[in-house]
């Protein structure tokens, strides 16, 4: 007789480094990568001050570059820190062997930058709080 028992709980540190260990174990063999094809990717911006202007997050996996977030702050946002960031990470990508990136957005925040810098649109999570929906998006790096 199994004495398993099932918990729920918040954020996991122990959880969630299990988790990635098994997904590993099984994605390496299907996608024939390994952990020497991941990497992690940041860029960043800041003034005079030291403080961030804005900044960009983002991993590398087997050829792919996936954006998590890019963020410039409210009075920075018209000086084009954020194509700068964009081609910056894109570029360090390449510089990687990547030749295609991933991001999604949501439609209160900037489908339509990405799009204008060459990601098109590959589907939709609908139900994100206050009626929006998360646009996926593809970009292939030339």
């Amino acid at each position: 007789m199994h004495s398993d028992r099932l918990t729920v709980g918040d954020d996991d540190a122990e959880l969630n480094a299990r988790l990635s260990a098994g997904l590993d174990e099984f994605n390496f063999p299907a996608t024939g990568t390994t952990a020497a094809d991941q990497g992690k990717l940041s860029v960043k911006v800041v003034d005079d001050a030291g403080e961030i202007v804005g900044g960009l997050a983002a991993w590398t996996w087997g050829g792919l570059l996936g954006i998590e977030m890019l963020w410039v702050r409210e009075d920075s946002r018209k000086d084009g820190w954020g194509s700068r960031l964009l081609l910056a990470a894109e570029e360090e990508a390449r510089r990687r062997g990547c030749d295609r990136a991933v991001v999604s957005s949501f439609t209160f925040q900037a489908p339509g930058f990405y799009q204008r810098h060459g990601y098109r649109e590959t589907g939709r999570t609908l139900g994100i709080p206050g009626g929006a929906e998360d646009v996926h998006m593809f970009k292939e790096l030339a």
